[in-house]
């Protein structure tokens, strides 16, 4: 099983997703129309998410609302910026963006285009537990490799990105809870909608082609990062497929996304001490 990671097999490997069902079982015509309406759905997704999750647009929003309500402008964004928890509800706006493109609106295009099962598209555990170790072994290098550049100054200043995570352990608690929400929401899109949408039109080339996308949301981030991330989509490709669970591939970005945040805590000598702020 865990040959299937190995460099030298993937050519095999996803030979056999390919000669293997649901790969290539529409239609010319229905084929089409499949891959018309899922990247259609993916590229209107990421359009949404990448210019409205940003505290920008939060703020542009509120001032808005004064606009319609008649209100002083930035009365609203004032108000909001006396809030406590100000910064954390900038993340609840980030993290609902996330819910709304890569789940909502392919739950949409699943029910009423592809007319599919929403739970199908990778919601069921089925055989995660079977390729646990195919997880595990794209885990534990990436977890040494977080051990050895939180060293470095740009790690640090990076992670975590809700910067008063250290304050209370409910800052910690609530920011990785909307941190986790937007990895399950992301998985399902790439590992579940993406992918078992395209399969039965264009088979394991499915798997390459959620690559491209999945490497360009990581250009934001350090370039390690983002070049791992084509290795990393690769085989969380795969074994998606394999496993048509979404669940090994949250598990994996669970425990990356949390290392990350704690080296980079520790690094900095911000861990909580309180429970409130």
């Amino acid at each position: 099983m865990l040959a299937m990671l190995n460099p030298k097999n993937i050519l095999t490997v996803l030979d056999e997703i390919d000669a293997s069902a649901p790969s290539y079982s529409l239609p010319r015509q229905e084929a089409l129309r499949q891959v018309f309406y899922t990247l259609a759905c993916v590229a209107v997704c990421l359009l949404i998410i990448h210019y409205m999750k940003y505290n920008s647009t939060l703020r542009a929003t509120l001032d808005l609302y004064d606009t319609l309500i008649g209100h002083k402008a930035g009365s609203t964004l004032q108000a909001f910026h006396k809030l406590e928890f100000h910064r954390l509800l900038g993340y609840v706006w980030w993290t609902f963006w996330h819910v709304v493109g890569y789940v909502l609106l392919p739950y949409l295009v699943i029910k009423y285009f592809l007319r599919q099962r929403f739970i199908d598209m990778g919601w069921k555990l089925n055989e995660s537990l079977v390729h646990w170790r195919g997880y595990a072994l794209l885990l534990s290098p990436i977890l040494v490799f977080i051990v050895i550049v939180s060293q470095g100054q740009d790690f640090v200043n990076h992670y975590p990105f809700y910067k008063l995570a250290g304050r209370s352990w409910f800052d910690f608690i609530a920011w990785e809870l909307l941190y986790l929400t937007q990895f399950i929401c992301l998985e399902f899109f790439f590992r579940g909608f993406f992918l078992q949408s395209l399969r039965p039109a264009i088979g394991a080339n499915a798997v390459w082609v959620m690559c491209v996308p999945y490497l360009m949301i990581h250009f934001p981030k350090l370039w390690l990062e983002a070049t791992g991330a084509i290795l990393f989509g690769l085989f969380l490709g795969i074994l998606a497929l394999r496993s048509r669970s979404i669940w090994g591939g949250f598990f994996v970005h669970a425990g990356v996304a949390v290392s990350m945040d704690i080296a980079a805590m520790i690094k900095q000598g911000n861990i909580p001490t309180v429970l409130w702020p």
